[in-house]
């Protein structure tokens, strides 16, 4: 008779395309989660409707843009929804109105939005360009291994992929939306925005599901198992 080794079950398939869809879940969730995706639109969209349903008055757009973001914290309020994302949410309103009223020029309602963009944008692509991949820490930091990954060549590669990904998202927005800010071409520049905003977030954060599940443990036999 011969003693048998014993040996650990398999992880279930199930748990680890759990675990790898915790990615895309993460990035989503760091920008207010789907809910927070589409109240960040709603501001953009009354702007936009009134500034052109009121033959381009300026201050009754910005009004209804704030009325637009303070019944969206009062609803997220009363969901008792983290108050973190509701406070940076509205700030950016706020901010945006504050700025169109200051200057007299309603694209620049859009304009902190344009420059968010080019920080997030710039930072995405100087850390793949250093070999540095911002969604390479953010996998490993899901899995509590924050480094490791790093010395696999496929997983690396794999982590710079999906960072550009995002670097090339925030890159498209603002190779779309300048030139009809430059232009003054409001009513364009919010259907642009709204468009390219949470919609794309969503493509985006999948895509990235998809590149990165060989980052996660068991990502590699997973993926081989979907496709």
């Amino acid at each position: 008779m011969t003693d048998q080794v014993p040996q650990d079950p398999p992880a279930p398939t199930g748990a680890v395309t759990g675990g790898a869809s915790l990615v895309s879940e993460s990035i989503v969730n760091g920008i207010g989660g789907r809910r927070g995706l589409l109240d960040s639109g709603l501001p953009t969209a009354v702007f936009v409707v009134v500034y052109l349903a009121t033959g381009s008055e300026l201050m009754p757009s910005v009004w209804a843009a704030l009325g637009a973001g303070v019944v969206v914290v009062v609803v997220r309020s009363v969901r008792r929804e983290p108050l973190q994302q509701i406070f940076v949410g509205f700030c950016g309103v706020a901010i945006s109105a504050f700025l169109a009223a200051r200057t007299g020029r309603a694209e620049d309602f859009f304009l902190p939005g344009l420059l968010v963009n080019a920080v997030y944008g710039a930072a995405f692509a100087g850390s793949a360009l250093v070999n540095r991949p911002l969604l390479g820490y953010a996998a490993g930091a899901l899995t509590q291994d924050l480094t490791s990954w790093r010395d696999d060549p496929a997983s690396l590669r794999a982590a710079g992929a999906a960072t550009w990904l995002w670097a090339a998202m925030f890159g498209l927005r603002l190779v779309v939306q300048v030139p009809l800010f430059l232009a003054g071409m409001v009513g364009a520049l919010g259907v642009a925005k709204l468009v390219m905003g949470w919609p794309l977030y969503l493509f985006a954060a999948y895509l990235s599901y998809r590149i990165l599940r060989g980052v996660l443990p068991g990502g590699r036999a997973t993926s081989q198992t979907d496709d």
